[in-house]
């Protein structure tokens, strides 16, 4: 077990004597499709499981962003996720009101999933406004303005904690640092408001600054979260990786699927010391084309394949995600979001006659 864990390519697990669950060379996972094209794209996920063989199992959980945060369905998925260390989930809707809390938000703090990756990176045959990007994002997961401390302390004064603690921003600067140093990336870039909020942001950055002492070999500056956003926009090259609290984490990771041709093709995942969660990059229920067969696949197989180098089934891993490069690659099929017309049934069957 511990050389199988030592290997696992983006995890920052160092000791977890059960790991994910296997019998007989299978793996069982935990599947949650999430609202919108959640179960057309999940579908798409299962059908080329099949035909790539992949040994995984799911137990299947179709949670809402509705759902009570009690429901007995919700428990049953959190146990899941607990039972199995390996998910993978499409986005779940948070609704705009008062006193439904986020599922997201609550499940990552539940199993201390605090690191978020996604990978915006161009892809041969998506048009895009820019040229060889290629940089990853890295959010904590926790706390920020994400921990859903608010109250309104008189009538029309409202008033939202943001929670930066020294002990989450030294453990999510050193993952960054660590992935960096795993994936041959040079350079770290911190970003921060720590001009305005100079205690929260400010703790941030020094601490961050502090982590990045003790790795000499990687290069580091620090951005104020505006200026990264201009940045991006104009000259995203520049970037490699990038690690920053949560908010300002979902606000860029959707700049980057915009600078490489949309939420569709950008996988994410989320880390904790125990578990491990995967789910698109950008975070977009997509409600708009619901139930159309329109939408783009990508995002989420994508998202299967770091799962699967996660569990170390490298090999169907390499398979699919080449199978998903040459039909992107391919005018022949194309969905909407691509400028085709092509449906997402066509895109998956496209998928499989190129594994």
């Amino acid at each position: 077990v511990a050389a199988r864990l030592s290997a696992r390519s983006m995890s920052t697990v160092v000791e977890d004597s059960v790991g994910p669950k296997c019998y007989g060379g299978t793996y069982t996972v935990t599947l949650i499709p999430g609202d919108g094209i959640g179960q057309e794209t999940a579908a798409s996920v299962k059908a080329v499981f099949d035909a790539a063989k992949v040994p995984v199992e799911f137990e299947q959980y179709d949670l809402s962003g509705f759902t009570p945060e009690n429901d007995k369905l919700m428990q049953e998925a959190l146990a899941s996720l607990r039972r199995n260390k390996v998910g993978l989930k499409g986005i779940l809707y948070t609704p705009i009101r008062l006193g439904h809390s986020s599922f997201n938000v609550a499940m990552r703090k539940e199993l201390d999933i605090y690191a978020a990756v996604a990978h915006c990176k161009n892809m041969a045959g998506v048009e895009a406004r820019h040229k060889n990007v290629d940089f990853v994002i890295i959010r904590e997961n926790t706390e920020g303005e994400y921990s859903g401390l608010e109250h309104q302390s008189f009538p029309g004064v409202v008033e939202s904690l943001k929670i930066i603690t020294r002990p989450k921003t030294e453990r999510i600067a050193r993952y960054a640092f660590d992935y960096a140093m795993r994936h041959g990336r040079k350079r770290v870039t911190i970003v921060h408001k720590a001009n305005i909020m100079k205690l929260a942001d400010g703790l941030f950055l020094n601490t961050c600054r502090a982590v990045a002492k003790e790795y000499p070999s990687i290069q580091y500056n620090d951005m104020i979260v505006d200026n990264t956003a201009m940045q991006l926009v104009s000259k995203p090259q520049q970037f490699d990786v990038m690690v920053m609290p949560n908010l300002y984490g979902s606000i860029v990771s959707n700049i980057g699927a915009g600078l490489i041709g949309g939420p569709g093709i950008v996988p994410g995942a989320n880390y904790g010391r125990e578990f491990a969660i995967f789910e698109p990059g950008s975070r977009h229920v997509a409600k708009d084309i619901q139930g159309r067969n329109t939408a783009n696949p990508s995002s989420l197989i994508l998202s299967s394949v770091m799962m699967l180098r996660h569990l170390q089934l490298t090999e169907h891993a390499d398979l699919i995600e080449n199978a998903v490069n040459k039909t992107l690659s391919s005018d022949s099929v194309k969905t909407p979001d691509l400028g085709g017309s092509n449906s997402t049934t066509d895109f998956t069957k496209a998928i499989i006659r190129n594994l």
